[in-house]
């Protein structure tokens, strides 16, 4: 098993702070190394599909039937132990004024959730660090991702190698785990639904209501 530690990282709801928002807003990380176990059975069943006849380009959660996806949880289920999932959840009418502007939120947000991933992945043995988010079509969001994405391995990785990484979700079956992962976790949170999150809770490591103190439910 190589023993560098991928991070792919996804987000749910708005950052519209208006009651016409979503009252959640959600951050995930999933670790996992390599050999990544999900991917093989990933790839073959959407073959599968191909084959079939649907043009099945990537797995995304939202927008799947509900066979497919809850297929997709299927394999991601019979491969938790491969994985470490982390999420932070913001209950958005509790953030501050100050703390809604888009420079400042989402760094801020994320920059709280890999700090408490990263020391982690050091200490099960992490020889590099490599992040991967989907591509972000915004440049300043794609920038403010950046901050919070090198500040927080400044602080924790001074000394070992560590990336940041955006590709497009279709060119790595682990944006798509993430997706469903916390696309799990928000529906959990924003609608009160909890079989998706039930079955990925066996490999769910922490989840932080951050505004919500003593709140980090730890697994």
């Amino acid at each position: 098993m190589s023993e560098a530690t991928y991070l792919f990282l996804d987000e749910a709801g708005n950052f519209d702070f208006s009651p016409s928002g979503t009252r959640h807003f959600v951050l995930t990380s999933v670790a996992a190394r390599r050999p990544f176990a999900a991917h093989a059975p990933l790839d073959a069943y959407r073959h599968d599909l191909l084959e079939y006849g649907r043009d099945q380009k990537l797995f995304h959660c939202a927008e799947e039937n509900r066979h497919v996806r809850g297929r997709v949880f299927d394999i991601i289920g019979a491969n938790l132990s491969a994985l470490r999932i982390d999420s932070l959840v913001v209950d958005k009418p509790k953030t501050g004024p100050a703390l809604r502007e888009d420079q400042r939120f989402y760094p801020e947000m994320l920059g709280y959730l890999l700090k408490y991933v990263l020391p982690r992945e050091l200490l099960l043995g992490a020889s590099q660090i490599i992040v991967i988010t989907d591509r972000l079509p915004v440049m300043r969001k794609r920038r403010a991702v950046e901050k919070a994405i090198q500040q927080a391995l400044a602080d924790k990785l001074p000394s070992i190698p560590h990336r940041i990484l955006h590709h497009e979700s279709a060119t790595h079956y682990g944006l798509q785990v993430a997706d469903f992962c916390n696309w799990a976790v928000y529906r959990k949170w924003e609608r009160g639904e909890r079989d998706a999150y039930d079955a990925i809770r066996p490999a769910l490591r922490s989840e932080f209501d951050i505004f919500e103190r003593g709140t980090r439910r730890y697994y």
